[in-house]
């Protein structure tokens, strides 16, 4: 099992198995940004670890990017990394609206690296 928050400031790459605009195959909201997964990682909920890609505004497959925060569910084992292409940040605040299409149902905070 990986240690999601080593991610935070590494290069990952992404494979998007729901895109921008794709519906939750169980659930049925739609992805408003690109969702996926870091392969070859087993996280806490043993599946791989997933990832949210901020700052692309059409569906894509896969992707390289920069993980700049973790987003750690704490009434769910399930991190999900931010990623973004160039390595650009955004806020706490920008982060929680972005991905509150599916974070909005749980407990959770942002974690960053300390400087």
């Amino acid at each position: 099992m990986v240690n999601s928050l080593t991610f935070i400031g590494q290069k990952v790459n992404v494979v998007v198995d729901r895109p921008l605009g794709s519906k939750h195959p169980k659930h049925g909201f739609t992805y408003e940004v690109n969702y996926g997964y870091i392969p070859n990682t087993k996280s806490a909920d043993g599946e791989e670890l997933d990832a949210y890609i901020l700052g692309v505004d059409k569906p894509i497959t896969e992707t390289k990017g920069i993980c700049v925060a973790v987003i750690r569910r704490t009434d769910d084992d399930d991190d999900k990394l931010i990623v973004t292409q160039d390595g650009q940040d955004f806020s706490d605040s920008e982060i929680e609206k972005l991905t509150e299409f599916q974070e909005k149902w749980f407990k959770h905070v942002i974690l960053r690296k300390k400087i």
